[in-house]
């Protein structure tokens, strides 16, 4: 995955962050409000020793860093807390005291600077100059010869002591900063690992790399669908039945040299809106003029006629077990050119009844009779139903809800179709999230129908009425295929 990939993760899983730096934020806070303040006291001594010359300077010089380094580890011997701990009632310890000791030197320098830190702002003072005359003392008499004559040695004070006014920690500013960057970078890469460890279908790239196959459509989500899944009358003018419409075209033209006539509407799982999918796209194809058959070969769970309003208590099983004809269960869905076949009663066998002769025979003598021929079948991962009905179709399209199914449940829904050489045209990802930007480009530009349609001239309406009555006459060559 690039760097895109992980940063589409990190947009989408955008609350993961905001809610891991608000927590970072927080406990920034509390530690900054439950630290107590902590001051400063330095002290910066100069070691020195007398010298002759320029040549002895320079020996002495070399001879004095050196033993900088050791008077920086005496500055923190038990020897010298203690003497300061005797010397002055500080309410330490010889050990706090130590701890509280932190020493510094400038490389090529004779300065040896010693900082105590303390809750206490005057005891961190007291404490220093106890310190500095201590060390001052310790010094000399670790560095006097045997013989009582001058040390080698001397130690000054050239700065301090001194203490900070503010307290040096917490630090309010720079706590939050911190805090909020940590949170933001943990907030990150916890983001970018629950989408790596998500495994359902987020968006139509993903589904178009797994399934193989192009992707015709993303029908965007709608609060309304549910109640009115069908693209009539206010729904002919959203978001959703453009993007049906979208994929209408898509459809016609994915491969114009073999152009699919009968296609396969099916799913990896059910309840991802396969049926809802087929009634749109054949009402979308009969709105452009075309002679639609719709089909409902969900004999398990069938619901067209439920969402078209139509009986279905006689169709497609009555046809295949030979007890009515074709023609006398078709029944005629609005206004367009758009015919429904109906599940009919629920048989015993489903699976082996639509991979009869007779479900072959009635589909070539279907194709004849209708420009597209749009079949709704079953889920392809529950039974093997709509891989029966898939085989005798054109091509098959698979319908993927967002954010419901795996990517390993769609990719076995595929290679359910490609084992039996079904010819996959392509995948639509439903219930999508769309941009606000594209659904506000769309809701900017959609056609908006007057409060009252205008009248219609007589010599039109006749026109009109004599187009309805052409295309009345094209739907009875189903019904003359019983007789």
């Amino acid at each position: 995955m690039d760097v895109l990939g992980y940063l589409r993760l990190v947009r989408r899983h955008w609350w993961i962050v905001l809610v891991t730096v608000m927590l970072a934020l927080g406990t920034a806070a509390l530690v900054t409000v439950r630290t107590a303040p902590r001051y400063e006291a330095s002290v910066t001594f100069f070691v020195t020793t007398p010298s002759q010359g320029v040549t002895d300077a320079y020996q002495g010089s070399l001879f004095l860093q050196q033993r900088v380094k050791s008077y920086g580890d005496l500055l923190t011997s038990d020897r010298l807390a203690q003497s300061v701990v005797a010397d002055a009632p500080l309410g330490l310890t010889a050990d706090q005291v130590r701890n509280r000791i932190r020493t510094a030197s400038t490389t090529g320098t004779v300065l040896l600077k010693a900082t105590i830190t303390d809750t206490d702002q005057t005891r961190a003072l007291k404490t220093t100059e106890t310190l500095a005359t201590k060390f001052t003392e310790l010094v000399r008499k670790v560095e006097t010869p045997p013989d009582g004559k001058a040390p080698p040695i001397k130690i000054e004070v050239v700065s301090g002591p001194r203490v900070t006014s503010n307290p040096v920690s917490p630090q309010p500013t720079r706590n939050l900063v911190m805090g909020g960057l940590l949170g933001l970078l943990l907030g990150a890469a916890l983001a970018v690992l629950r989408g790596l460890a998500d495994v359902r279908m987020r968006d139509g790239v993903a589904l178009q790399r797994v399934t193989g196959s192009p992707l015709l459509g993303e029908i965007p989500y709608e609060t309304g669908a549910k109640a009115a899944p069908l693209i009539v009358g206010a729904a002919a003018t959203s978001a959703r039945a453009e993007a049906v419409r979208k994929l209408r075209t898509n459809l016609r033209f994915v491969d114009v040299h073999e152009p699919a006539r009968v296609i396969a509407v099916t799913s990896a799982l059910q309840g991802e809106g396969k049926t809802t999918m087929a009634c749109n796209t054949a009402i979308a194809l009969a709105e452009a003029g075309w002679r639609v058959l719709l089909i409902d070969a969900d004999l398990r769970r069938p619901k067209v006629a439920d969402y078209l309003g139509l009986d279905g208590g006689v169709g497609l099983t009555d046809v295949l077990v030979g007890d009515v004809q074709v023609g006398d269960v078709v029944q005629r869905w609005g206004e367009k050119s758009l015919l429904v076949l109906p599940s009919g009663a629920t048989p015993p066998n489903p699976s082996e009844l639509l991979g009869s002769k007779s479900m072959a025979d009635l589909l070539v003598a279907l194709r004849d009779s209708a420009d597209i021929v749009v079949i709704d079948t079953a889920p392809l991962l529950a039974v093997t139903d709509g891989v029966v009905v898939a085989v005798q179709a054109d091509g098959a399209l698979l319908v993927t809800q967002q954010g419901r199914t795996s990517r390993s449940q769609v990719a076995a829904a595929a290679n359910a179709l490609s084992s039996v050489s079904v010819r996959l045209l392509g995948c639509v990802l439903n219930m999508a999230k769309v941009a606000k930007s594209d659904a506000y480009q769309y809701e900017a530009y959609k056609v908006v129908l007057p409060p009252a349609a205008p009248s219609v001239p007589a010599d039109r309406a006749g026109s009109r009425r004599g187009a309805k009555a052409v295309k009345g006459d094209r739907t009875q060559e189903l019904t003359r295929l019983s007789r």
